[in-house]
């Protein structure tokens, strides 16, 4: 019952930071140490850590399904069968899977030597602290600009693979926020902020399903019945949690921008070189 509990709090940690650009890893690697799974075995929270990100993907489907899904139901004449495709959607698609090329080729290639030279507490702070450098840099810069892209119509397919090159720096570095890099690199390139949250928001939903997937596929499907119960429950607050939480982001930032989360990245990244450092000394 104790690990239930445990799941459900990080359940609500990986709802909120996932789509925030925060870092789920850094949260969660701070919540990890302070209550840690105790009836699991070795190598279930690595796994956990990111299967319960499919909570947070089902509520991005769940809350733009009309924008991402690209088949029309035609109830006439045709029957009642799926009866034509949406190219705007299917042309988004597209440029999604252009963007997922690069996180996917060098992630699959080198997935465990990354997680060995960079996922600590150092690397994962240092990423904090840089991004979130980054999103004040970047928003101080934008100041008064307009945005050159600002419909998903508008994102050809060299913007979404610079976008994907930004995604794979989050592969790479623990800590960068698939999110924040995504949303960084596209701010960049001149994407307004709601249209490269949205363009995030998607592109997240093949990376996390093949990241989950990976995952689960190394740590073995035989859970145990109390594994599964805690993997299950971290999911479904996950998926709950996100859905208010991506709501609450969309209004935000269609007044504000991005800065106040930089801010906090620095605030976090500094707690956690202090708080590990102290643990090691």
């Amino acid at each position: 019952m104790l690990d239930i509990i445990k799941a459900f709090i990080y359940g609500i940690v990986e709802g909120i930071t996932e789509w925030l650009p925060i870092s789920s890893t850094g949260h969660l690697i701070l919540v990890e140490r302070l209550i840690p799974f105790e009836g699991t075995s070795e190598g279930f929270f690595d796994m956990f850590d990111v299967v319960i990100q499919l909570g947070a993907i089902f509520a991005v489907i769940v809350l733009f399904w009309k924008k991402i899904w690209p088949f029309a139901f035609d109830r006439g004449e045709r029957g009642g069968r799926w009866s034509f495709i949406r190219p705007d959607i299917m042309m988004l698609w597209f440029k999604i899977l252009v963007s997922c090329v690069p996180a996917a080729v060098i992630g699959l290639l080198f997935d465990d030597v990354f997680d060995a030279l960079f996922y600590n507490y150092v690397c994962v702070a240092l990423a904090l602290i840089i991004f979130g450098i980054a999103f004040i840099v970047i928003e101080n810069w934008n100041k008064g600009r307009s945005p050159g892209i600002t419909s998903l119509a508008e994102i050809n397919y060299q913007t979404a693979f610079i976008i994907g090159v930004f995604q794979l720096i989050a592969a790479i570095f623990p800590g960068t926020s698939r999110s924040g890099a995504t949303i960084v690199g596209a701010l960049l390139i001149g994407v307004s902020r709601t249209i490269a949250a949205e363009y995030t928001f998607f592109l997240a939903i093949p990376v996390m399903f093949g990241a989950s997937l990976l995952k689960a596929v190394k740590f073995g499907f035989d859970f145990t019945t109390h594994e599964l119960v805690v993997l299950l429950t971290g999911t479904l607050v996950s998926f709950v949690v996100s859905l208010l939480v991506l709501r609450f982001l969309m209004g935000y930032i269609k007044k504000h921008d991005f800065k106040v989360f930089g801010y906090y990245r620095i605030a976090l990244g500094i707690i956690v070189l202090i708080f590990f450092g102290l643990n090691f000394v």
